[in-house]
């Protein structure tokens, strides 16, 4: 990679920074807040730097929410530990919620981590991820994720499913949601159109 372009590229990851996140950040807090209790206790799996479960908190003080994850960022807005990417350090039935948010992508096989999910998970399992349909949408998946994750060092598998095989994995957890948000108005409208039509999706899994 020429300098030239490595500029260009850091450019566009401070461009995505100003204008994006944090909007994105807060839109995502509040989805996801509509799909929790009112009070309980929550595991947010990947935690990152814990942006958005601190933003849950701000607004549901009531809800107590840690993170795991397999790498440290420098400072965590939530408490969290690290742990091995595949067993949840914790008994079963711990929490009320288990929450993903734009992480099992990340991961070879999401269906492990959902199963480990649904172990710890008394009620309900909330995931935020992608749709992958065709050959553009993995194209424009793959460049988002790797504008939004190169600074951070995060893992880069470009692991997205389409809906068929999240529908399979519903299958064989042996639930469904019972909430599937697509339209999530994550970016500006302008945006809309190019990186958000058809690639997101928020969804609840009710555990019997």
């Amino acid at each position: 990679m020429t300098k030239l372009q490595s500029r260009s590229l850091d450019n566009l990851s401070k461009f995505h920074n100003a204008v994006i996140l944090n909007r994105r950040l807060r839109v995502l807090a509040e989805k996801i807040l509509g799909l929790m209790p009112r009070s309980g206790a929550v595991l947010d799996v990947g935690c990152g730097g814990g942006v958005i479960s601190r933003l849950i908190m701000d607004s549901c003080p009531d809800l107590k929410i840690e993170g795991i994850d397999i790498l440290a960022r420098p400072i965590c807005a939530i408490p969290m530990q690290i742990y091995d990417g595949e067993t949840y350090p914790f008994q079963d039935k711990t929490f009320d919620v288990v929450l993903f948010t734009d992480v099992l992508h990340h991961t070879p096989d999401p269906f492990l981590l959902l199963q480990e999910a649904c172990r710890v998970s008394r009620d309900v399992v909330i995931i935020k991820d992608h749709l992958c349909n065709s050959l553009m949408a993995k194209q424009m998946l793959t460049f988002m994720d790797w504008v939004g994750n190169r600074p951070h060092g995060v893992v880069l598998p470009y692991n997205y499913l389409s809906s068929a095989q999240w529908n399979d994995v519903w299958k064989r957890l042996g639930t469904s949601p019972d909430v599937y948000l697509t339209e999530l108005g994550l970016y500006p409208w302008f945006a809309r159109p190019i990186f958000e039509h058809g690639l997101h999706f928020i969804c609840r899994l009710p555990l019997a």
